[in-house]
């Protein structure tokens, strides 16, 4: 299975994006992350992911979504299987958008963990975080839900009440909070807050120039990530 190192950013273009614009979002997240010496994970509609691991060797690809199924039957379900044979190297669940039951959430985080994906499950609440932990996934990213797309970021008791409600379950899972990041001032506060990872959607693809966006962010990370070493 594969790794991250922390810090880490994520480029999550949701349904904004597909095709050729996905594809050239990827390699410019790409050229970045190799340049910052950053691990980045990039996700994108399935029948895209292999257009996006084909034109990039720095992205960890991403899919979106999972189900838990086991080779057979199951018509119009994403099968574990199939995204590792493509590739793929980690899973998106349980985002806001396409929320999962708890017994579904751990049998799919079950599956994954078979066919050797990396699995990053969002919550919402510190209590729902908590509960998630329990399920010990690779990565979670911490977001309520009211501030999806919003643009605005998660106060700092919010942060520190999650994080800490994650790890007083597992400390080996990697944290990301990414509600309303969209500068490298966000990018900067939410790891001095104690989180592994960051990254977003909206304010990336909404930016008039995304290599200047992904730059900005991509660079704080770095910059941090060089002032802890020193």
């Amino acid at each position: 299975m594969a790794s991250v190192k922390k810090p880490f950013f994520i480029v999550n273009p949701k349904s904004y994006l597909y095709g050729d614009d996905a594809v050239k979002l990827a390699k410019i997240a790409d050229e970045i992350a190799a340049k910052k010496h950053l691990d980045c994970l990039f996700t994108g509609q399935l029948i895209d992911l292999p257009r996006i691991k084909a034109a990039t060797s720095h992205l960890i690809i991403t899919a979106q979504h999972m189900d838990p199924l086991l080779p057979g039957r199951g018509m119009g379900h994403v099968l574990p299987e199939a995204l590792k044979a493509a590739d793929v190297e980690a899973v998106v669940l349980n985002h806001a958008e396409n929320p999962l039951e708890i017994g579904v959430l751990d049998k799919t985080i079950t599956r994954a963990k078979a066919v050797g994906l990396m699995t990053i499950v969002c919550s919402d609440t510190p209590s729902e975080s908590r509960a998630i932990a329990s399920l010990h996934p690779t990565m979670m990213i911490c977001e309520p839900t009211s501030l999806i797309g919003t643009g605005s970021i998660s106060n700092d008791d919010y942060i520190k009440e999650t994080n800490d409600a994650v790890r007083s379950v597992d400390p080996d899972i990697l944290i990301m909070q990414a509600a309303g990041v969209s500068t490298g001032a966000d990018v900067k506060k939410v790891l001095a807050l104690g989180a592994d990872g960051t990254g977003g959607t909206s304010g990336i693809i909404n930016a008039p120039d995304w290599r200047a966006k992904l730059t900005e962010m991509m660079g704080a990370m770095a910059a941090y990530k060089e002032a802890q070493l020193a």
